[in-house]
């Protein structure tokens, strides 16, 4: 083995590293393989941590013994990567963990428990419902969103809650998460990564029209299926010291992401300060209430799951794919309803050239269509079990492709196509440049 090793170490790097890579039909290996962890991501649920962990494994290997790095060749290169990277990874890791804790703390607030007594009585209730998804996930993380609109449904509904309804419940939690750089993981990396939080904010116009459509779609299955059934709940009463600790968190990381970006740019790309200033948030709320620490060991295997595929995406040959353009924003919201959508916006915001907001609403939203295809599906799917058939998804979650198509369309007529085509113009290091001139 350890010959072997070396004799392909030996291999000529440098000429693959200068651009010409190695293909099959015409498609270069690194997709080839990072496609396939997405496959495995996709058909094996049970076991998504170690399919990612094995496709990051293997593609580091793959980049160190054949093609090389921006940052250099062999293992030299993948440590340069590693320290290129290492900021983005410890903001998503903090702000993922950090964001978890927040979530639960907005769900003892008893705020979810309350909503419902100003809920209509009749179809609307449900349409409300949704809406009140949406605002929830602008601001709180959508899979948070998305399990307290499935806990407000299994209380209004008696837990006879329709598939198409369940649907209507992961569209709306993605499509408000979609603007918001603070509502979705796709949105918070497009913030690490400097684009403006207007740019993204844009992802409302179409992410408000497909509100409009599965609100009312959904709400109207629901109501045939089974009316809403609502409590007063009189008794219960806001815990203003856990919704103190929500805008604490999120005022330090809006706070510090403004300041980095605005006053000292030059240092954001050297120190991971927005999940820091999350963590310090944390750390003066403990006097407060308990923070629920129980939650951190799953919450740690997840981000790494998450943050193993953005480092696979990482090391993609972007200048490969397809030039930027609304129609292959529009194709990356089909093609994240079955793939994970964080390691396509990793892609996405490496290669540059996309107008953010129509992005942000395609990854979005666009996992809306199946139930694995977002983190917020495979969440409320693991609540209502029976929502677990793609054929049952589509088959009565029609209006969900049906809002996305015609949201996107709105948002194309009304905004127009604006790429932002000076983000982080990729420069060759000097490793690469030289090796380049050699070949």
């Amino acid at each position: 083995m350890y010959r072997l090793l070396a004799l392909l170490c030996l291999l000529p790097v440098s000429a693959f590293a200068a651009g010409d890579l190695p293909t099959v039909g015409g498609i270069p290996v690194d997709f080839i393989l990072f496609a396939l962890t997405l496959l495995g991501v996709a058909l094996f649920h049970h076991y998504t941590l170690y399919v990612a962990l094995t496709g990051l494994f293997t593609i580091s290997l793959y980049k160190i013994i054949f093609t090389g790095f921006k940052t250099g060749v062999g293992v030299a290169g993948f440590v340069g990567h590693l320290g290129h990277e290492w900021v983005t990874i410890g903001n998503l890791f903090c702000l993922l963990t950090g964001f978890a804790l927040l979530a639960r703390h907005f769900e003892k607030s008893h705020v979810p428990v309350i909503l419902p007594k100003f809920l209509p009585d009749d179809w609307k209730g449900g349409f409300v419902m949704l809406v009140m998804v949406f605002v929830i996930s602008s601001f709180l993380d959508n899979i948070a969103a998305a399990l307290i609109g499935g806990a407000m449904a299994h209380q209004l509904f008696k837990g006879k809650v329709h598939i198409g309804f369940l649907a209507a419940i992961v569209a709306a939690s993605n499509a408000g998460g979609s603007g918001s750089v603070v509502g979705d993981t796709t949105t918070t990396m497009m913030w690490i990564d400097g684009i403006s939080p207007v740019q993204v904010f844009d992802a409302y116009v179409a992410a408000g029209i497909a509100l409009l459509i599965i609100g009312y779609f959904g709400a109207k299955q629901q109501h045939a299926y089974s009316p809403i059934i609502k409590h007063a709940h009189g008794h219960t009463h806001v815990d203003w010291g856990r919704i103190f600790i929500v805008a604490t968190m999120l005022v330090f990381a809006v706070a510090t992401n403004i300041t980095i970006n605005v006053k000292f740019p030059e240092l954001a790309e050297h120190f991971p300060f927005i999940g820091v200033a999350v963590w310090v948030a944390i750390i003066l709320t403990i006097p407060v209430r308990r923070h629920d620490w129980e939650l951190l060991p799953e919450t740690v295997k997840g981000s790494i799951f998450l943050l193993s595929l953005v480092l696979c995406a990482s090391m993609m040959p972007v200048e490969e794919l397809p030039k930027a353009s609304w129609q292959s924003a529009l194709a990356l919201g089909f093609v994240s309803a079955i793939f994970d959508n964080i390691p396509l916006t990793a892609l996405a915001l490496r290669q540059g050239g996309y107008d953010w907001g129509f992005l942000a609403y395609a990854v979005g939203f666009g996992g809306s269509m199946l139930w694995f295809g977002s983190s917020a599906g495979v969440a409320l799917s693991n609540m209502y079990p029976e929502a677990k058939s793609a054929v049952q998804w589509v088959k009565h979650g029609w209006h969900v492709m049906l809002a996305y198509v015609v949201g996107f369309a709105v948002m194309l007529a009304v905004m127009g196509w604006h790429p932002d085509t000076g983000h982080k113009k990729t420069v060759p290091t000097p490793a690469v440049a030289s090796q380049a001139a050699a070949h």
